[in-house]
């Protein structure tokens, strides 16, 4: 575990736990040792900060990769912090850009660390599930490795869209682990991964109970009835 994440367990977690008192269920499905992905659903800035809170091992999470492109002091500390706390950046133009994230991940899954990512590709405009994109299953088959759906309820009210600073005592937040998806064998070419993908959101909506909308949910700066897109062809979020 990377030292900065380590002093985070031992200080500021436990002060998270203690503002927002998460309700946490299914962490006996959490591996102790071994590589997966966790894979959950997306209402909140807040969603990564509680579940590095309460998953018990290293968590490493995307992040764009102008975090660690910035100049300046403000540069120089998010690319030190976001590196000390093992952030795996990604390029958000898609395409073979994206793919850099990829080859970063599949070594820390291989090496026995766990990595999150959010199948939706970007948080709900409105508190429903949609579509997952399939960069989750691409991995999973790639590395050879479980995933673990991720509910988590009670986020987007603790730190609605557009708040920076996610507020204790707003909602009850509650976060459910899922049994493990063991995809290992299929194939990873377009249909198996769609198929794959599906599963993997029923599953999720089985923990959160959310309302699924099968279309890939929009950009913030989009109306939430839009024309379906192609499906991609990478990415992290893909």
């Amino acid at each position: 575990m990377p030292l900065l994440y380590t002093i985070g367990k031992l200080t500021v977690a436990p002060a998270l736990r203690l503002a927002f008192r998460p309700h946490v269920e299914g962490l006996e499905h959490i591996p102790a040792t071994g590589g997966a992905i966790f894979a959950g659903n997306h209402l909140s800035v807040a969603d990564e900060l509680l579940l590095g809170t309460v998953v018990p091992r290293h968590l490493a999470f995307w992040a764009k990769s102008e975090y660690f492109k910035g100049t300046g002091v403000k540069g120089a500390f998010s690319k030190f912090v976001l590196t000390g706390l093992g952030a795996i950046p990604v390029e958000r133009a898609g395409g073979r850009a994206a793919l850099s994230a990829f080859d970063a991940a599949i070594p820390v899954l291989k090496a026995g660390d766990l990595v999150a990512v959010y199948p939706e590709g970007t948080r709900s405009p409105d508190g429903r599930l949609y579509r997952g994109r399939t960069g989750a299953a691409r991995l999973a088959v790639a590395a050879g490795v479980p995933i673990i759906p991720v509910g988590v309820t009670g986020t987007d009210k603790a730190q609605p869209i557009g708040t920076r600073v996610p507020r204790p005592g707003r909602a009850e937040i509650t976060i459910r682990f899922g049994k493990p998806l063991d995809f290992t064998g299929r194939s990873d070419d377009r249909t198996s991964l769609r198929e794959m993908t599906d599963e993997l959101m029923a599953e999720i909506q089985k923990l959160t109970g959310q309302e699924y909308v099968p279309r890939y949910a929009p950009k913030r700066a989009e109306p939430t009835e839009p024309t379906e897109p192609t499906e991609p062809t990478a990415g992290p979020t893909a």
